[in-house]
């Protein structure tokens, strides 16, 4: 059944809240969408483009490096570095095709299980530097969702702290452990598997609108199987996941909305579980989001489940 009037709405571990407000997308609007920006504009010389990339080392890279199908290299304009003590860290692009016309979800699904090994390859070698705390991997789609450059493209950001809304969350996700004797987004499978909210599972993973989103369509996809980070994952389970976000992704490039995902690794948390959050940004945060820190959100995330589910 639909839900009709606003909900208030806590997030599984965190102290977030969100309004659940459907009869919102019903408002008259002036203003242009989100949807009205476009995502893909040509340029004369994409520095992505592998004619650009000659002579920038490769950090990682999928055949042979002349002819490369993903390419990592070096942020050249970093928020943090290696060789800056006041901003620690360490940050690369990955650059996902050379064909600058294509985006992600156009690409074949060995071609995404090739990024998310990237992702894991890099990882683990960006952790082996002592310093370093924290890595976030994410993926900027679309103008409106911060990216520079159209040519698909996502990153890796490494820092030597840990931001403290994670360490909040690390600490409650122990807190729960301790109390119950499992991990709480473990719990979270077996709460969505059986819901309105669930999109997809299989074998390996499992996607589904997370009960206390905080944007219209927000989704997740998580493996079964309690993995730590991303480093942990199966050949398996990485096609099955590389299969199920390129039908997310398709299904949201209809919408024509701009997009995020990202997901974590805390680097001295061994008890974390994986996930991906996907967020596609058709909604503006205004008012009541900056000043009260409180977040409405549109479409009820059994709303955005039934479409995703649609011809999935």
């Amino acid at each position: 059944m639909a839900l009709k009037l606003s909900e208030i709405r806590k997030d599984y571990i965190q102290d977030k809240y969100v309004i659940i407000a459907p009869r919102r997308s019903e408002r008259p609007q002036e203003a242009a969408s989100l949807a009205d920006y476009p995502k893909k504009k040509m340029e004369e010389k994409c520095i992505f483009c592998p004619g650009s990339l000659r002579r920038v080392r490769s950090l990682y890279h999928r055949d042979l490096l002349k002819n490369w199908s993903l390419n990592v290299i070096a942020n050249k304009y970093p928020a943090v570095s290696l060789d800056n003590p006041k901003a620690y860290g360490q940050q690369e692009v990955v650059i996902e095709t050379p064909d600058h016309r294509r985006e992600l979800e156009e690409l074949p699904a060995k071609n995404i299980a090739g990024l998310l090994e990237a992702y894991s390859a890099r990882s683990k070698a960006i952790c082996k530097n002592p310093r370093i705390q924290y890595v976030l991997i994410f993926k900027n789609n679309g103008g409106v969702a911060g990216a520079s450059q159209s040519h698909a493209h996502s990153q890796i950001f490494a820092t030597e702290f840990l931001p403290p809304h994670l360490f909040e969350k690390s600490q409650k996700q122990q807190a729960y452990k301790l109390k119950f004797g499992r991990c709480v987004y473990c719990d979270v499978i077996r709460q969505e598997s059986k819901g309105p909210r669930l999109v997809y599972k299989d074998r390996e993973v499992i996607a589904f609108t997370p009960y206390a989103s905080m944007f219209n369509y927000e989704i997740w996809i998580m493996p079964l199987a309690h993995r730590d980070n991303i480093i942990e994952l199966t050949p398996r389970e990485r096609m099955a996941w590389a299969k199920l976000l390129k039908r997310v992704l398709v299904k949201i490039g209809r919408m024509n909305l701009p997009y995020n995902f990202y997901f974590h690794h805390v680097i001295n948390d061994n008890d974390q579980h994986l996930y991906m959050k996907v967020v596609p940004r058709g909604s503006i945060w205004a008012g009541v989001e900056i000043g009260s820190g409180l977040i409405i959100n549109a479409i009820s995330p059994e709303e955005a489940a039934k479409y995703y589910r649609q011809n999935l």
